[in-house]
């Protein structure tokens, strides 16, 4: 009877998981290799996260590579491929949780995806391949107890609009402690029992998820409310929600579909990044678009064709000397492709320029001193060296399909099985594949948390503020506790500012405009936030955005600045 409990616990414990890959070396120790996903299939895009074992219990120490490659099946998939290396000193076991990278999926018809991993190493070698990607208009994460009595009824109610199960379960005693690890996903539904058994980092990685925008449902059998389960009222971009449960724990489907559909949680993040950018984004309208000079191009093919023809045939290697075409055609040809190299290079130059629009809560409170931080960029390259290149903190990075032009690469009907490979190296990404390429145009979404302290605090004077951040701020507008809006101009970095009194109908137009000035998604989050008591909306170009590619100029990088006021 004890080993049977047992048992029940293990298959309770483990089976909100799935086993990717199990490569035993040798049977006799057990040393084997284990691949296990901590959510049952993983979101559309963003970050799958996956634990994996080594046990070595041999005399030796031994070492492995982990290769994932992702693709989503569409017409012209797109493709991510990461690598991971571990070792495993003889006698240990070793355990690591990883992010592996997804592709975008822009396609909403999708059939969902496939991931290979290929083990090699010392442990040996090996390729399994697995289903686990989906095209959900929106992802939801659901905790084993609630998925195991109301999974069916939740997709039933579904099916109707999705063939696609609705929720993917996880283990709350096994979430994972990083953020990224949520980014592709909309919303997460547990119980408060299952809230309160969480690790406090998986916890603090929920929370932080969900100030970037992310939905938390928490139903609850008890009177809990979000003080007494340890969550803040203000959770920035996002939203917690509690509801009341029955002790059977049988949810009510067509409700719980409503509460987390896409009308309640902004837009999905899936569907913002194939609907927000295609057409009318702010941003790729105020780049302006750029005319192909066919001209030149023409007329240098036009001489191109006069010259290896008859020029060549009759002047250069005339009768009699026609053993001289076998050098003066590929000279002819060395020479054209030189000038329309020229040509290529003095109109588009090398590297490229584009814009970038910022919005970040900065939240010095709770000791968090962290800024959340979405970047929407657009640019137009010219001639590239290189596509590999860095991104110095750990960041969502995705593509997205902007409007079809001679330039456009990645659109909603064609990225000509484009690869977008990140590799994770030391809390940065290591960038590879058609993220940017030569004489093309791109738009590209960024979601990161960045430590900062900078902050806008009160000072001992009622009518006047303090800034610590180190970049100034062109406009600032407050909101105190009582509802009295503020406006100050010409915020230096260190130094108080004075507060002038104003009323909402004298800003409303200037805060209306930067909400115009990001993509839908985006654009609503700030349209949620700029009313909150106690809380401003600081306006500057001088505030670093993300780096990604060395190349690229950055003309303008706007950023609006969210958050509350401090007390010193």
């Amino acid at each position: 009877m004890l080993r049977f409990f047992l048992f029940l616990i293990w298959i309770s414990n483990g089976s909100a998981q799935e086993t990717l890959m199990r490569e035993t070396l040798d049977p006799k120790t057990d040393t084997h290799v284990e691949v296990v996903a901590l959510f049952s299939k993983a979101s559309p895009g963003g970050y799958f996260p996956v634990r994996v074992k080594i046990a070595n219990n041999l005399g030796s120490a031994q070492s492995i590579r982990l290769t994932f490659s992702s693709t989503v099946n569409y017409s012209n998939s797109a493709r991510s491929t990461s690598e991971f290396a571990f070792a495993a000193a003889a006698g240990k076991t070793i355990t690591r949780e990883i992010d592996v990278t997804l592709p975008p999926t822009i396609d909403a018809f999708s059939a969902g995806g496939s991931l290979r991993i290929e083990l090699s190493g010392t442990m040996g070698n090996a390729e399994t391949r697995t289903e686990p990607l989906a095209n959900a208009e929106s992802a939801v994460l659901l905790s084993e107890e609630l998925f195991t009595l109301n999974g069916s009824s939740l997709d039933a109610a579904r099916s109707s609009r999705r063939s696609e199960p609705f929720a993917a379960k996880f283990n709350p005693g096994m979430l994972p402690d990083r953020w990224i690890s949520y980014s592709g996903y909309d919303s997460i539904i547990m119980t408060d029992r299952d809230w309160t058994g969480a690790p406090a980092g998986a916890k603090n990685a929920i929370q932080s998820w969900v100030r970037l925008g992310g939905q938390l449902v928490i139903f609850s059998t008890t009177s809990a409310d979000l003080k007494s389960l340890g969550i803040p009222d203000d959770v920035s971009y996002g939203s917690t929600i509690i509801k009341r449960i029955g002790s059977d724990l049988k949810m009510d489907a067509v409700a719980t579909l409503a509460l987390v559909s896409t009308d309640n949680i902004n837009k999905s993040r899936n569907s913002a990044l194939r609907d927000d950018f295609s057409s009318g984004w702010p941003l790729q309208a105020r780049f302006g678009s750029q005319v192909f000079r066919y001209g030149l191009f023409v007329a240098v093919l036009i001489m191109f064709a006069i010259t290896v023809g008859p020029v060549n045939l009759f002047v250069f290697a005339k009768s009699g000397e026609r053993h001289k075409l076998f050098i003066t055609t590929p000279i002819i040809s060395f020479v054209t492709s030189l000038i329309l190299i020229a040509l290529i290079i003095i109109q588009d130059g090398f590297g490229g320029s584009g814009i970038r629009r910022v919005l970040m809560e900065v939240r010095p409170d709770g000791d968090q001193n962290a800024a959340y931080l979405h970047q929407e960029q657009f640019c137009r390259t010219g001639v590239l060296i290189k596509s590999r290149f860095k991104i110095e903190t750990g960041t969502l990075f995705t593509p997205v399909p902007i409007a079809e032009s001679r330039w456009s690469r990645f659109t909603v009907r064609s990225n000509n099985d484009a690869k977008f490979n990140l590799q994770p190296a030391d809390s940065q990404l290591v960038a590879s594949g058609a993220w940017f390429q030569s004489r093309s145009e791109h738009g590209h979404s960024l979601t990161a948390i960045i430590s900062t302290r900078g902050r806008i605090e009160k000072t001992d004077n009622a009518d006047s503020l303090l800034s610590t951040f180190d970049f100034p701020i062109q406009t600032l507008f407050y909101l105190d506790e009582n509802l009295q809006w503020f406006r100050a101009e010409g915020i230096s970095p260190g130094k108080s500012f004075k507060l002038i009194p104003t009323n909402y109908s004298s800003i409303e137009n200037a805060i209306a405009v930067q909400e115009r000035e990001f993509s839908d998604r985006n654009s609503k989050i700030l349209s949620r936030v700029h009313d909150r008591p106690g809380c401003y909306i600081a306006l500057t170009h001088d505030a670093p955005g993300i780096d990604t590619h060395p190349s690229i100029r950055w003309k303008e990088t706007q950023t609006v600045i969210t958050g509350p006021v401090i007390t010193q």
